[in-house]
């Protein structure tokens, strides 16, 4: 496949910020970072090792006791500015993140105006973060919300700039200081988050970012002036992390991954649906921890259904990310390509399962693969069950309502599901019955934004991001008994 930027950047911005301070060199060496679309190695970024993750987590302390103190209305206008500053240069973290990711560049901007959206939301929590005077008689009792002390945050390699909006925006908003891990597979966006932290004045040591790989997080997770921990990621990491934390009792949130069903009705709108089926695949190359992998469509309209998914996805050119009439950008790595076609090459020789469209990996510079779609004969096989986290559709039929909600519910995942119906009882019951954290209907979508509350259930992880829930994940109750 040949391969051209459509432009280029002025730079690719790398480095470790501690304490308000740029780190160019440091203990834990270099790594590099290969662009996804070429195959080609493009940056080289330093790792922070044991001495700067310990650097990082005294700045934060150090600056703790003056960001919480801060008063509430002079913090909310900090993180406005923060939010103006990522859109102002949307524009720069778009082409970023093309670069480090593979995201279409049509919209790779979009993820710097979503995790504007987070500041901007949680700027207004910041002065109403109160306890309640409790009854308590021959005393007066009351709580007080604090905020839980520092933060290390582990950032998705799939949008970084969003996923910044939807972690560090409550934590410095609740009054926490950070530590950011940037993805050592998209190590650029976050570098210049931190710019725009220093240009509007959020002081030094409030906002902490280090590169690095798996030594970096570990180091980090398992520091004692860590009090809490945001990840996002695979179960298999989450469960290393966790054993981690244990060492030092750190609370966790866990957003992880997904097999999310994706039930429709006879009654649906099918265009909408099969325009929605066929983008869930298609956006970030199905790399979406949320990504609706299971598309289950009731026996009477199955076939219909399932042909025009494949038809609009076999139109999708899949190509060049900056190339505007792309629909489908690379896979983030060798070995993402490696292991999203080994799942392929298993499933086809799987009894029950038969491929309908692509499967293909293709040739030359770049790791593309085309949108796949197999058919599924059972809920309980390998492809049914398995986050894949690629472009990888599983399609299966059901009989009635209730065939529906026990095939979405057989899984190890709870993240998301979504439902296609134009009967508002249905919708409704379905919504209650779905063992899932999040449920869009009739293109709702399982990431609302930052006014609702998003994380999952089972191996989905635990814990939410989005509304008053997403903040006080960051804060501890003080009860405080005065006897009068």
């Amino acid at each position: 496949m040949s391969y051209s930027f459509s432009t280029e950047p002025q730079r690719l911005p790398t480095g470790l910020l501690i304490g308000g301070e740029w780190v160019r060199t440091s203990s834990g060496g270099t790594m590099a970072h290969v662009n996804p679309a070429t195959g080609k190695v493009q940056a080289e970024f330093p790792v922070a090792g044991d001495s700067e993750v310990d650097d990082a987590v005294s700045a934060a302390r150090r600056a703790l006791p003056a960001w919480r103190g801060l008063a509430p209305q002079a913090r909310a206008t900090l993180l406005q500015q923060v939010a103006q500053g990522m859109r102002d240069r949307s524009e720069e973290l778009g082409l970023l993140t093309t670069l480090e990711n593979g995201t279409l560049k049509a919209y790779a901007s979009a993820f710097a105006q979503f995790g504007a959206s987070w500041f901007d939301y949680y700027a207004g929590w910041t002065d109403k973060l109160h306890g309640a005077n409790l009854p308590f008689a021959g005393a007066l009792d009351y709580t007080v919300l604090e905020p839980v002390g520092v933060v290390g945050i582990f950032l998705t390699w799939n949008g970084p700039t969003g996923s910044i909006g939807m972690k560090a925006a409550a934590a410095l908003a609740a009054g926490c200081t950070v530590i950011i891990k940037t993805p050592d597979l998209a190590p650029f966006t976050t570098n210049v988050f931190g710019e725009i932290c220093a240009a509007v004045g959020i002081p030094g040591g409030v906002v902490n970012i280090l590169s690095g790989g798996t030594d970096t997080g570990y180091s980090l997770v398992r520091h004692p002036g860590v009090d809490k921990i945001s990840f996002t990621g695979g179960p298999e990491t989450a469960r290393s992390i966790q054993a981690a934390c244990a060492e030092s009792l750190t609370p966790l949130v866990l957003e992880l991954g997904g097999k999310s069903a994706n039930i429709v009705f006879p009654d649906a709108d099918l265009e909408r649906v099969t325009a929605d089926a066929a983008a869930g695949i298609c956006g970030l190359q199905g790399q979406v921890c949320n990504a609706p992998t299971r598309l289950l469509v009731h026996r009477s309209v199955h076939d219909e259904v399932l042909s025009r998914v494949v038809d609009l996805l076999e139109a999708t050119k899949v190509g060049d990310p900056f190339a505007a009439d792309s629909g489908m950008g690379p896979v983030i790595s060798e070995r993402a390509a490696d292991r999203i076609m080994g799942v392929i090459d298993t499933a086809k020789g799987e009894e029950g399962l038969e491929l309908i469209s692509g499967g293909t990996r293709l040739a030359g510079d770049g790791y593309y693969i085309t949108p796949t779609v197999f058919t599924a004969a059972s809920n309980s096989s390998s492809l049914a069950q398995r986050e894949v986290f690629g472009p990888v559709l599983a399609a299966l039929d059901f009989d009635d309502e209730a065939d529906a909600v026990a095939m979405a519910n057989d899984s190890a995942y709870g993240l998301a599901a979504y439902l296609y119906t134009s009967d508002l009882s249905r919708a409704h019951r379905m919504a209650s019955d779905l063992d899932a954290g999040s449920i869009g209907i009739n293109g709702g979508t399982g990431l609302a934004g930052p006014v609702a509350p998003f994380g999952g259930f089972k191996q989905s992880g635990y814990g939410k991001e989005g509304g008053i829930e997403g903040i006080l994940e960051y804060t501890r109750t003080k009860n405080v008994n005065i006897l009068l």
